[in-house]
């Protein structure tokens, strides 16, 4: 792991939080309505659209790939720390690595792993039932 942070990251990271706060939403909305108030002194030219056409175009298409490299990194930090919970737990050290899999084996881990739940559940319930049952039989047999 290298501890000098990777420029990009850092800023792609700050860029998220900051577009993610209240007044990120505040100051866009401004300016779109700044924009739109200043329509009349521009006679609602094609210019006048085209400066708010181009502007939008540009900051959407350049957050793509910030808000990508912040979301791709979050998401390998996630799956480093699910890893190393598996690693440390009971659990099937065979789930490490599975994102990278394809459409058709996670599909059928997963049904694989719905089936197991449900199974699990069918089982709880029925010892569930089955102590209610007996709770029922010592009330009754006190009772009697």
């Amino acid at each position: 792991m290298s501890s000098k942070p990777n420029f990009f990251a850092t800023f792609a990271n700050g860029v998220a939080q900051w577009s993610g706060q209240p007044f990120a939403f505040v100051l866009a909305v401004a300016l779109v309505l700044v924009w739109a108030l200043s329509g009349p002194f521009f006679g609602f030219s094609e210019t006048w659209q085209l400066v708010i056409n181009t502007g939008t175009t540009i900051i959407t298409f350049l957050m793509v790939f910030v808000l990508q490299n912040s979301q791709n990194r979050d998401g390998k930090a996630l799956q480093a720390k699910l890893d190393e919970l598996i690693l440390t737990s009971h659990a099937a050290n065979r789930f490490i690595g599975i994102e990278k899999l394809g459409e058709e084996e996670l599909r059928e881990l997963s049904d694989a792993l719905a089936k197991k739940a449900t199974a699990v559940e069918d089982r709880a319930d029925d010892a569930a039932q089955k102590e209610d049952e007996e709770e029922t039989g010592r009330e009754v047999t006190a009772a009697g």
